[in-house]
C-alpha cells in the first residue's frame, strides 16, 4: 500500500505538469481551431528562462537569503517572458493565416515549432543546464511514504495556477469574451468583442502555464535541454485528446490521468519504465477509437474555452 501511494503521489507531480501545458493546446484550440505544435517549445523556453534566472540569483546570494522570494520572482518573470512570446508567435505564424486552409495553418505551427527549437539550440546549446539545487533538496517520510518539498511545491503551484485559470475565465470579463469568441467569433464581435485580442490574451495564457511547467520541471529533474519540450509537449496533446480537445476541465482531467497512467504502469508492468512514453500514445489511440470527443466532448458551452 506504502508504495501504491508514493507512486500516486508521483502520478500526481507529473500529472499536475501535464495539465498545465496541455491547457495551452485546449485553450487556443478552443477559440481558433488550432493545434498550436510550437507550445512544446514555448514550455522550454520556460525551463531556460527559469535556470537563467535562478543561476543569476544565486550567484548573487539571493537565494541563500530570500529563496521564497527568488522563485516567485523568477516563475512571474519566465511566465510573463513566455507570454509575450506566445504573442509574438500568434501575430507572425498565425494571424496571417486565420483565412488559409487548416494545411497550411498547421504548416505554420509546425514550421515556427522547429524555428523556436533550434532557436533554443542555437542561443543556449546543445547540452543540458542544469539548475541550482540549494532549494530543492528535502523532504519528510510518513508511514513509509517519501514526499520531497519541490512534490509539495509543485502540486501547491499546479493547483493555485489551475484554480487562478479557473477564475479568470469564468469570473472576469476578458474570460466572458473568450467564452463568447469560443462559441461564436461573428456574434461576439457584433457586440463589441476585440477577436484579436482575446486570441492574443489565449495565446499568452497557455505560454504563461507552460513556462511555469518548464520551470517545475526543470528543478523536479535538476535540468533543462533544448529539445525537452518535444515528449512532453506530445503527451499534453494527448491529454487534451484525452479530456476533449477545447474543453478546459477536461484537459486537466486529461493531464492527470496520463500522468497517473505513465508513472503507475512503469512501477506495476514488467519494464514498463522503458516504455513509459508509449503509455500517453496507446491512451490517444484508444480514445480517438472509441471516444472521438474525449472523455468531457469537445464542445460544452459552459466549459469550452
Amino acid at each position: 500500500m506504502e508504495y501504491f501511494i508514493q507512486q500516486f503521489i508521483n502520478g500526481l507531480t507529473l500529472g499536475g505538469v501535464y495539465a498545465l501545458v496541455a491547457l495551452g493546446y485546449t485553450m487556443v484550440y478552443g477559440i481558433i481551431a488550432l493545434i498550436n505544435f510550437s507550445h512544446g517549445e514555448i514550455f522550454a523556453a520556460g525551463g531556460y528562462m527559469g535556470v537563467i534566472l535562478l543561476s543569476y540569483m544565486t550567484s548573487k546570494g539571493l537565494m541563500a537569503t530570500h529563496p521564497w522570494f527568488g522563485l516567485a520572482f523568477a516563475l512571474i518573470l519566465a511566465m510573463g517572458y513566455c507570454a509575450m512570446l506566445a504573442m509574438a508567435v500568434e501575430k507572425v505564424a498565425y494571424k496571417p493565416l486565420r483565412q488559409s486552409s487548416r494545411l497550411s495553418v498547421l504548416l505554420s505551427a509546425l514550421g515556427m515549432s522547429i524555428f523556436l527549437q533550434n532557436g533554443l539550440m542555437l542561443t543556449q546549446g546543445v547540452y543540458d543546464k542544469a539548475y541550482p539545487t540549494e532549494f530543492t533538496h528535502g523532504g519528510f517520510e510518513a508511514w513509509g511514504v517519501r514526499v520531497s518539498y519541490m512534490q509539495i511545491g509543485i502540486i501547491g503551484v499546479t493547483a493555485l495556477l489551475l484554480f487562478l485559470l479557473n477564475a479568470l475565465v469564468f469570473r472576469t470579463r476578458i474570460g466572458k469574451a473568450m467564452r463568447a469568441t469560443a462559441q461564436d467569433k461573428v456574434m461576439s464581435a457584433l457586440v463589441g468583442i476585440n477577436s484579436d485580442r482575446v486570441i492574443s490574451t489565449t495565446f499568452a495564457i497557455g505560454a504563461a502555464l507552460a513556462a511555469a511547467a518548464g520551470i517545475m520541471v526543470g528543478m523536479y529533474y535538476g535540468s533543462v535541454r533544448y529539445d525537452m519540450g518535444f515528449v512532453p509537449g506530445i503527451k499534453a496533446f494527448a491529454a487534451a485528446v484525452l479530456g476533449g480537445i477545447g474543453n478546459i476541465t477536461g484537459a486537466m482531467i486529461g493531464g492527470f490521468i496520463i500522468g497517473m497512467v505513465e508513472i503507475l504502469a512503469a512501477a506495476y508492468i514488467p519494464h514498463g519504465g522503458e516504455y513509459k512514453d508509449v503509455f500517453a500514445f496507446v491512451i490517444l489511440i484508444l480514445v480517438l477509437y472509441f471516444m472521438p470527443t474525449g472523455i468531457m466532448g469537445e464542445n460544452v458551452d459552459d466549459t469550452r474555452v
